[in-house]
């Protein structure tokens, strides 16, 4: 009998430090650093990958570039007085080529702006981008002394109408826009978590127009139309978890829901306010007025 209440007692006291474990504001902020390292991981996971798609890409354009070409050198030898389709084709393979050089030069822009994005995390990523750059300059000069040769063979080529130039500019238009998204939602959901809190005696608040009335056939009004903003202290509500009132008696004088939060007193005798739900507790006012 001795030695099941034993257990008991154990298995009560391992319950109540998990309990107090997983309400600690250390404990709070460790979960916090997970997840935010969590959602830094995606970030480098999906522009990895993103960087791994355009890698495929660039190799597969550079192939069907080199591919193109072995057929249009086979086709130009002796094109001299060879029909008019053949010459058409001979300028549909080139102009093919100089399109395919173009998509990539988009592709490895992009490419750059990913790894400048994730810094030493890319320095493999860029140093393939250098090895895929001195290939397209290579792969240019090429192609150039080709359109050479075509123009001595009074082969026309239709010039391209969106150069690398447009097609670089498009991504980063693209990017500024993904960029001013980013940044707007950023900013909602900062507006969204930011509160503000007061502390103060009832003079101080009253100078401040936090406060109106208090006399004796009045009762206080908080939060006047023009109170000054100077007087509260703005912060994110995800990542305050106690408010300290330096004083031994408070008084709550907005609206904030009794089982989200707890007063606690230390060894002074002065008062902390500790938010053990912090949703909740800004539900009703996202201004907390205590007076002391």
């Amino acid at each position: 009998m001795k030695t099941i209440k034993f257990y008991a007692i154990i298995a009560a006291l391992v319950f109540v430090t998990a309990s107090c474990v997983e309400n600690s504001t250390k404990y709070k902020a460790a979960v916090a650093q997970r997840d935010s390292i969590a959602m830094e991981k995606q970030a480098l996971d999906s522009n990895y990958n993103r960087s791994l798609v355009i890698l495929n890409d660039i190799e597969n354009g550079f192939s069907e570039i080199n591919q193109t070409e072995k057929e249009m050198k086979v086709n130009l030898k002796g094109v001299e007085g060879k029909t008019t389709n053949k010459r058409q084709l001979i300028a549909a393979q080139m102009t093919a080529i100089k399109q395919g050089i173009e998509q990539n030069k988009a592709k490895i822009a992009e490419l750059r702006h990913l790894a400048a994005k994730n810094g030493k995390a890319n320095i493999m990523l860029t140093e393939t981008i250098k090895r895929l750059q001195t290939e397209m300059d290579e792969k240019t000069v090429q192609i150039q002394s080709l359109q050479a040769e075509l123009e001595q063979k009074n082969i026309k080529i239709t010039e391209l109408n969106t150069t690398v130039t447009v097609q670089s500019k498009n991504i980063a238009d693209q990017q500024n826009v993904m960029d001013q998204q980013k940044s707007t939602i950023k900013g909602q959901d900062t507006d969204l978590n930011t509160v503000w809190y007061c502390v103060a005696s009832s003079k101080k608040l009253k100078e401040a127009k936090v406060i109106t009335g208090g006399g004796l056939f009045q009762s206080k009004k908080v939060m006047t139309d023009q109170f000054d903003m100077n007087a509260f202290t703005q912060v994110d509500l995800r990542s305050i978890s106690s408010i300290p009132t330096n004083s031994r008696n408070i008084k709550f004088l907005s609206v904030h829901p009794k089982d989200s939060y707890n007063l606690v007193t230390g060894a002074d005798k002065k008062i902390t306010i500790e938010i053990t739900n912090p949703s909740k507790f800004w539900s009703v006012s996202k201004y907390l007025v205590v007076q002391i």
